[in-house]
């Protein structure tokens, strides 16, 4: 299992303590956190150092993924993925819920 690069948009749908990831989606597939691997954050440098990002390394039942949350906009990332053998990821569009 290697790590694949991904950095695509997820949909964090719940957390834990209001910080850690818990569920999330990613390619219209539901993502149950089993673990925190690791959590770290990127600052700006300088003086007036500003977090930018907080990563997450989880694990899943799918594989372990890594997360991040981009602190200014506010909206969560799927940085790479090394997925489960025999486990692929459908590659579908998921339709927009405006109807």
């Amino acid at each position: 299992m290697s790590w694949k690069i991904y950095d695509e948009a997820v949909d964090m749908a719940q957390r834990r303590f209001c910080y850690f990831p818990r569920v999330f989606y990613w390619r219209g597939h539901r993502h149950e956190v089993e673990g925190v691997e690791g959590a770290w954050t990127v600052s700006r440098p300088g003086w007036r150092s500003r977090v930018e990002r907080h990563f997450f390394r989880v694990r899943c039942a799918q594989g372990d993924f890594e997360l991040y949350q981009e602190c200014r906009a506010g909206t969560w990332h799927l940085r790479r993925a090394r997925l489960a053998q025999g486990r692929a990821v459908a590659f579908r569009r998921v339709a927009p819920a405006w109807r």
